[in-house]
Formats: structure tokens, sequence, C-alpha cells
């Protein structure tokens, strides 16, 4: 047991909540892959491979299931033999290499056969309660091809290649929580192994994982006959699967401010916990270092075309230089050793390396932040209920606490309400457009709460401090959003961001990665401001080598020999 000073407290929500250090943000222990096969690893979890009915042309169905203490999961997945100029990563793309659903259970030949009707169209087919996810990827063409002909030829596929690319095929969506007729949400939140937030969509990526690999292996077999060499092992453990991610993530984590606030509130209270240990054991310093060491080899792989991209990761590798200085001279046995190197850092890195450095001490303290996971769903819906009772002072108040940086902009400058978000009609997917410049303001979707909390704190002040708020909002019904976020922030001072999410320089990428970091994404390789590329599960386990050793710090590399 470690004994705790614990007048070390979370960083203050007025500094975290910034959309740069959001947009910082590195996975951690507490991520959500991470979470999910230290489960799959502690229960023992069996995986078994029923069907691989697959031609040599690369068309047919899989079925790989994941057997836990309770219940088992399939996924089912269909591979196709697509036309390149039909290849597009696109949410408006109608054909795609592979889709795949997971299966609550074991699926029936009838099953099987009813979703090979369905989940091919992905969503112009419709799926049942008895699936939980709906989801499709491409190939990574170029690597594709090479790691097929090496194959074929006897060979192993180049290294740096992987490097490079890192996955053979890349998601365009993994959808859950009842899109298209998916299981709700509500059918699976009270089992232990899905309870975290978003375990279905990544058992599902784990399985798909472990298909492509297979796939690869049987095309090269199909291609080169007894020639055909076995992919090696270690190649294999760091291809993972790509994802490409644009605008339709962002709003998320908006719209959900409990559940964002409990993500970010447990990371930081995580840290707050390591930062108040009072001394490092000899092997707690050891585990650090050696994290931290290869740490630099995966940000040594990342690679982005993107010119912000280029800077960021010019500052985060300038910023592990300088890290890497400080640890060969600091002393690590000193009292409250991780507190002073996070202050440290705040002085001498940016936030990127600031953020990382935060993710790598928890590293060695899992016994001590660990159990935190069980905090990050969101179970209060009490929350959303507004309190009419409380008085027009209290809400003015909260709304205060959370957006005192709003209230003095300027919201009728055109810099400060530049953008706004929308849904697209052919694609019911969130988009945002430059409101001067398109017919777009009045399909504006409530995702600008910055403002909101402006316009809502003004009426306000016209109202008697001691009236309920109930009052007001008979009054003002089109500020119940903005009166309900206010009181959302007493059980969530996380849940907002502390920046503009119209301003005429936001960037949505920056809300993309936050998320994304908690899922456990590494690589972020952004294609534009409002679209990118990550890379999940590079260097975690196949369902086969699973195990206590292997099942956690897998995300970070290993150099290949």
């Amino acid at each position: 047991m470690i004994d705790l000073y614990r007048d070390i407290a979370r960083r203050d929500p007025a500094q975290v909540m910034r959309l740069s250090r959001l947009g910082s943000l590195h996975q951690c222990r507490l991520s959500f892959m991470r979470q999910l096969t230290r489960r799959m690893a502690r229960e023992n979890w069996r995986f078994t491979r029923p069907v691989f009915d697959i031609d040599t042309n690369g068309v047919g169905h899989a079925v790989y299931t994941a057997h836990g203490p309770e219940r088992a999961y399939s996924l089912v997945a269909f591979a196709h033999d697509l036309p390149p100029e039909q290849r597009s990563d696109r949410v408006i793309a109608e054909a795609w290499d592979a889709t795949f659903t997971l299966f609550d259970g074991i699926p029936t030949a009838e099953d099987i056969d009813r979703l090979s009707q369905n989940v091919p169209l992905q969503e112009a087919g419709r799926i049942s309660e008895s699936e939980l996810s709906l989801s499709r990827a491409n190939r990574s063409v170029r690597l594709w091809a090479h790691v097929v002909d090496a194959l074929a030829a006897g060979t192993q596929p180049d290294p740096e290649q992987i490097y490079q690319v890192g996955y053979l095929m890349r998601t365009t969506a993994v959808y859950g929580s009842g899109k298209f007729g998916a299981a709700d949400r509500e059918k699976t939140a009270d089992r232990p192994e899905l309870s975290a937030p978003f375990q279905t969509e990544m058992l599902s990526v784990y399985l798909t994982r472990t298909f492509v690999r297979d796939l690869v292996q049987h095309m090269a077999q199909a291609k080169g006959g007894d020639q055909t060499a076995s992919l090696d092992p270690t190649i294999a453990q760091w291809l993972g699967i790509g994802n490409s991610t644009g605008l339709g993530m962002a709003p998320f984590i908006v719209n959900h401010p409990v559940l964002f606030n409990n993500w970010i509130m447990v990371r930081e209270e995580a840290i707050a916990r390591v930062r108040s240990v009072p001394q490092a054991t000899p092997d707690r310093i050891a585990q650090f270092r050696a994290i931290f060491e290869r740490s630099k080899l995966s940000v040594s792989w990342w690679r982005s075309d993107h010119l912000v991209q280029i800077d960021k990761l010019a500052v985060l590798r300038a910023d592990l230089d300088t890290l890497t200085a400080e640890l060969a001279q600091r002393d690590l046995t000193e009292n409250l050793p991780w507190d002073a190197l996070i202050r440290w850092s705040e002085d001498h890195l940016s936030e990127e390396g600031q953020e990382l450095l935060a993710s790598l001490i928890l590293e060695p303290y899992g016994d001590l932040v660990d159990g935190l996971v069980d905090c990050m769903a969101d179970s209060n819906a009490g929350a959303q209920v507004i309190d009419g009772n409380m008085s027009v002072a209290q809400v003015r108040a909260l709304i205060r606490q959370s957006f005192d940086w709003a209230l003095d902009l300027d919201w009728k400058a055109q810099a400060n309400c530049a953008r706004a978000w929308y849904v697209s009609e052919e694609k019911l997917e969130p988009r945002l457009g430059e409101r001067f410049e398109e017919p777009i303001a009045e399909y504006e979707q409530p995702l600008a709460p910055a403002r909101d909390a402006a316009t809502a704190y003004d009426a306000l002040s016209h109202w008697p401090d001691t009236t309920h708020i109930a009052a007001f909002l008979s009054q003002h019904p089109e500020h119940r959003h903005t009166i309900r976020r206010a009181q959302m922030g007493q059980v969530a001072p996380y849940g907002e961001i502390r920046d503009n999410t119209i301003g005429a320089d936001v960037m949505p990428i920056d809300m993309l990665r936050a998320k994304l970091s908690f899922f456990g994404a590494t690589h972020f390789d952004p294609r534009s401001d409002r679209w990118v590329r990550i890379c999940m599960y590079a260097g975690a386990p196949y369902p086969e080598d699973l195990s206590a050793d292997t099942a956690d710090h897998w995300v970070y590399p290993r150099a290949m020999t």
C-alpha cells in the first residue's frame, strides 16, 4: 500500500480543458484498449475461429469468437473483392474491402445468412439487437500489396514500411449504441466486461486485427503456394488497425459533458495520486525509465504530412531531448519525485511534452490508478434533470464557474462566431461550415456552449437573484440546454471545453484527438484540421499470445531485431 500526501490536488479545469491541451493528450494505462486487454488476460478469455470461408480472390466470411467468463462475443467478418475505383475513406462510400459486426453470442448459420445480406451494405442495411456494433475497413493498398508479395515470394515484409504505415487495414467507422438497429448501450451497460466506455467497439477492433492478419496470410498463400512464408510474429505484432475519423466524432465530447468529465477527472485523479507519492522505489523508477525509452521509439515512428502536426511533432521530439537530458541528472529518489518532475515540465516542455510525461508517470503505478477505470462510465442519469428550484443567482454563479472566460467576448464579432456546426442532409453526419459564407445558420446545432452560456448569462442579468430558475425558463425555454449544462458543472467540473468551438481559429482536430487518446490511439496523422488517421492496437498481443505478461505495456514498442 502506498501512503499519499493528499495536498497535491487535481489540476484546475481552466488549465486542463483548453483545446490546445486536449489536442495534446496521449494514451495512458487508463485507455479503453488497455483496459480491455488487461481484463481479457486477467479473466483468461479464450478465443476461437470457428469459420474462415474465404476464397482465393479474398471473398467470403469468417467468425472469430471471444469467450469470456460468462458470455461470448463473435466478430462476423465479410471480405470483399473491391475494385480500386470504389475504395474511399469518405463516410459517403458505399463499398469497402471488409465489413464487420460484433454478434452477441455465437451466430448460427441462419444468423450469418441474415447478416450477409445486411452487414456489407452498412447504413443501407439493417441489423438487430443481437448485434452490438457495425463497422467497415479498407486496405492500406501499398502496404497490403507489399506484405502479400513478400510473403508469397518466401520473404518477410520490410519492417521500415511497417513502421511508416502501421496497419494493413483502416476502419472508416465503428458504429455502436443502437445505430442501424444494433443493440442500445443499455442492453450491455451492466455487464462487467462492457460497462466501461467503448468496450464493445474496442473488442470489435481487437478481433478485426486478428482477422486482417489471417486474411493477408491467406491471400499470400493463394498467390505463392508452397513457397509462401509465414508472417513473422514480431512483424505481425506491430501491425495495428488504422482508423480514419472525421468531424462526426468531434461533437461527442460537447454532447456528453458528464461522460467526458469522468474520463478527464479520472486521468487527473490518477496524475494527482502519482504526484502525491512521497518517494519512488528503485523498481518503480526503473519501470518509468524503461517505458520512457520505449516511448521515444514510438514517437520516432510517428509520421504526418499535415503542417500543424509536423510542427507539433518537431516540438515533441525536442521535448523528448530536453526530458532525456533532465532525467540523466535528476534524482528520482527525492521527496515527491513525480510532482517535482511535472512541475519542472510546466516550465520546460510544450503542452505536448507535458501531457506525454503526465501519461508516462502513471505506468509504474497500476496498483494505485487502475481501479479508477470503474469511474469512467456515465451512470448519473439524474444530472440531466434541471433543478427548477435553484435560484437565478446560483445559476449565474455556475455559469461563471465554467464560462467566465467567455462572458466578456464580443459575440457579435465575426471572428468569434465565424463557424457553425450543422448536420448534412445526405449522411446525417456533423459538419462545420463558414457561417458568413454558407447558408447554414438556420440549421445550426447547439454545439457552441460558450456563446450560449454568455447569451443566457446576459438574459439572466435582468432577473432578481432569488427568483427560481424555473420561472426564468418558463419564459425563456431556449436557454434550457444551457441551464442544464451549468447545473451539470456541479458534478462535472471537467465537462466543459474552455475554448470557443465556433471561432475562426478553432481546430476540430483537437477535439478528435482528445477523444481518440482515451481510446488508446497512437500516431495521430491529421489529413486536415477536420479529419485524422490513427493506429489502434499496434504492438498488442494477438489472442494466442495474450497473457498477464503481455496484456498491458504492449503500446510501448521494443525495436525489431
